[in-house]
């Protein structure tokens, strides 16, 4: 199966939603389009059934009017795209279209382009520099997905050829080491750790040294999961980046704030707080196979210009992905291979 079949197969919950609401607001036409009376949409609907045939309702297409593009912003919104980029790609939409008459697979490839146009400039590789070790500092909030990510981050570099070494710098939760030693195990790449409770700083500038002597390609250092709003972890990661950069001013080179994809628009907030401590570079999504708020993807490529280096719809190495606009617009959407 292709990542794309996959991907609009993991985001069933977030398709089915356009399926289900596009459905409803074309059979809920107004009178003068139908010639029944009008009546609310409802976009959480089902499929319009005999009922609606009965009436004399053209199920399949509907003329682009102010009530019907209302009815498509919420259901934008409601995808966890936030008011301001629903607008937008509504607007966008509608440009040219007003007044004429659209079906449902159409919007959908409509709306999959429009959503495809604001993901395309975010949709990068995370670079990889000639500066050796280049080190990737990997952050985010507690369950996140960031230790798991590193692991399938850190076997896909080493089958790529490149040399890593990973830092178990979340030093207050044993799993999280544990976690990274099975990876690291799988992948043939060598895991730091320190005794439980130690100084995650001095873990990563020992991590750093020690790449640097090896001439590894990539330092992949792990920390503690943190809440955005506490300010004492967020010290704390700070002080990662000043003993790091006691090394090399330039580091970290990569800075990924990984994201789980169920917690829609508070994301936006994460990315804002993590990029005034540790300056992020690129994000990770992870956990789009379990939420229908898939949308927000859409909402941080447009509110915050950040590169998107890859998504996660699974557990196993291969259900992390780079990125890819396209796809991800009509998997999102339900557009259709």
């Amino acid at each position: 199966m292709s990542f794309f079949n996959k991907l609009k197969d993991r985001l069933f919950k977030s398709s089915s939603k356009f399926d289900e609401g596009l459905d409803a607001i074309i059979a809920e036409a107004p009178a003068e389009t139908t010639g029944v009376a009008p009546a609310q949409p409802d976009i959480s609907a089902q499929k319009p059934g005999f009922l609606a045939r009965a009436l004399g309702r053209d199920t399949t297409a509907r003329v682009l009017d102010d009530a019907m593009l209302e009815s498509l912003e919420e259901l934008l919104i409601q995808s966890d795209m936030g008011v301001e980029t629903a607008l937008k790609v509504a607007a966008a939409l509608a440009e040219g279209r007003f007044g004429k008459k659209l079906g449902a697979e159409e919007i959908k490839s409509l709306l999959a382009a429009e959503v495809a146009k604001i993901l395309a400039p975010v949709a990068r590789p995370m670079p990889i520099y000639p500066k050796r070790p280049q080190v990737v500092l990997v952050v985010g909030v507690n369950g996140s997905g960031k230790t798991t990510t590193i692991g399938k981050l850190a076997s896909q570099f080493k089958a790529a050829g490149k040399t890593v070494v990973i830092a178990a710098a979340d030093t207050f939760r044993a799993a999280a080491v544990e976690q990274l030693q099975v990876w690291g195990q799988r992948a043939g790449v060598p895991v730091m750790t320190a005794p439980e409770g130690s100084d995650p700083a001095s873990l990563a500038y020992e991590a750093f040294q020690r790449a640097k002597a090896d001439g590894a390609d990539l330092l992949m250092i792990d920390t503690a999961g943190r809440l955005q709003n506490r300010a004492d972890l967020m010290e704390e990661l700070a002080k990662i980046v000043r003993v790091l950069r006691k090394i090399d001013p330039d580091a970290p080179h990569n800075t990924l704030l990984v994201l789980d994809a169920s917690t829609g628009q508070n994301a936006i907030n994460q990315v804002r707080e993590f990029t005034k401590i540790a300056n992020v570079s690129g994000l990770v999504m992870t956990k789009l196979d379990g939420t229908a708020k898939g949308g927000v993807l859409v909402a941080l490529a447009d509110q915050t210009g950040l590169p998107i280096h890859a998504i996660g719809v699974g557990e196993t190495i291969d259900d992390l992905a780079p990125f890819d606009a396209n796809e991800f617009a009509r998997a999102l959407t339900g557009a259709g291979a």
